[in-house]
């Protein structure tokens, strides 16, 4: 099987091509476990993941990228977060009935994908395209195409137990022929799903580039953590007055904040607020509300 839960970066040494592959395992399951979700989902929810995971590969500081799609239909969020730790998690978000088996496109159609780089220090950075291809791939390339102009190829597999993927990418500052990428991106599109979730990445690189001069780099683990906290559960509680507060404590008993991402809840009773409402500069700032 692909190597589960690391993610390794892929070298052309002759070429100004880089690349890298993923595969998890227990980091996916964790992130789907408490959940429930169907297969469907699940599936969709790996190919995510596995994509999150490569495009952190690109990160060059501390922070992470969050691959979000929003549909219109049934499923209304998905969304895989990634830090330059290679630290991962993922939510889906949809109302009623999904189908045993469909699509991406169908799943989402007339939706949006959004990759947000999000630094712990500086500027957050955000790029949205609407839906247009049939795969994830499909429109994860379109953005690179459209938004970075750099090609890129991008194969992801799940079947709810395991999932994977391999990214192939032309560098920022590329000397070569199209040739090159021509011929690389052909050989990568001949990869099946049975091979990039079950091959280990030594035999997958030899059997797609053995008459390229590629070497992998050294594994980097990746592993399912949720940065939820106590803290940031208060700093949320901020966006709404002590009199709220004190309200839904009085009929309620607590304030109750659930984690959407690995369902930890965070109970804030009357003795609370105090501490919750003591201006502090060293807070975090709360997480997003999706």
């Amino acid at each position: 099987m692909s190597n589960s839960d690391q993610i390794q970066r892929i070298l052309f040494d002759e070429l100004d091509i880089r690349g890298a592959v993923v595969g998890l395992e227990d980091s996916y399951h964790q992130a789907l476990q408490n959940h429930g979700y169907p297969q469907v989902i699940r599936q969709v929810l790996g190919e995510l993941m596995a994509a999150a995971a490569l495009l952190s590969t690109n990160l060059k500081f501390e922070g992470r990228l969050i691959l979000q799609v929003a549909g219109q239909d049934a499923v209304k969020v998905l969304m895989a977060e990634c830090t330059d730790q290679q630290e991962l998690r993922a939510i889906a978000r949809f109302d009623g009935e999904l189908p045993e088996q469909a699509s991406f496109r169908e799943l989402v159609s007339g939706g949006q994908m959004a990759i947000t780089i999000q630094p712990k220090q500086g500027q957050r950075y955000q790029g949205v395209v609407p839906l247009e291809g049939d795969t994830l791939s499909q429109c994860l390339e379109s953005y690179f195409s459209a938004s970075e102009q750099l090609p890129t190829q991008i194969m992801l597999a799940a079947d709810g137990d395991k999932a994977a993927g391999m990214m192939v990418q032309v560098l920022p500052v590329s000397g070569n022929s199209d040739e090159d990428w021509l011929r690389i991106s052909h050989l990568t599109s001949t990869l099946k799903d049975e091979e990039l979730l079950y091959l280990d990445n030594e035999t997958l690189l030899y059997r797609l580039y053995h008459e390229e001069t590629c070497r992998l780099f050294e594994a980097d683990k990746v592993t399912f953590r949720c940065d939820c906290s106590r803290e940031r559960s208060a700093a949320s509680l901020r966006y709404m007055s002590r009199e709220e507060l004190e309200q839904i404590i009085e009929e309620e008993g607590a304030v109750a904040v659930n984690c959407q991402f690995c369902n930890s809840s965070y109970a804030f009773g009357r003795a609370d607020l105090d501490q919750v409402f003591v201006p502090n500069d060293g807070d975090e700032q709360p997480p997003l509300q999706h």
